[in-house]
Parts: structure tokens; C-alpha cells; sequence
């Protein structure tokens, strides 16, 4: 058989810290920002932790 691929597209969105958590952007951040206030804008710039119903899934993805 051969070697399954990494998802490459999971591979640049998602980063896996020390306690095996898995960081990511948030959304929304895109267009449309001249109605969006700026304390928005600014708690959208940061990332957050993936939910743990998602993290099996990411995983599959990362080959992990």
C-alpha cells in the first residue's frame, strides 16, 4: 500500500502545542471590516483552541 498523504490545508491552519491542543484562527476576519468595530476586529485577530470534538478528526488529517 502506499504511504498515506498529509492534508496539507490542515497542515498550515492548524498548530499543535505542548499538551497536545491544537491552535487555530478565528473566523470572520477576512473582508467586510468597515462595519466591524475595532475590539472586534481585535479579539477576532487572535487564536483559540480547537474544540475536543474536533481534534480526532484533525488528527486524521495530520496523520498524527
Amino acid at each position: 500500500m502506499p504511504k498515506l498523504k498529509t492534508r496539507k490545508a490542515a497542515l498550515k491552519r492548524y498548530k499543535k502545542t505542548a499538551n497536545n491542543k491544537f491552535l487555530r484562527k478565528k473566523s470572520f476576519k477576512a473582508h467586510i471590516l468597515t462595519k466591524k468595530s475595532s475590539k472586534r476586529k481585535r479579539r477576532l485577530s487572535s487564536s483559540t483552541t480547537v474544540n475536543k470534538t474536533d481534534i480526532l478528526n484533525i488528527k486524521k488529517m495530520l496523520l498524527i
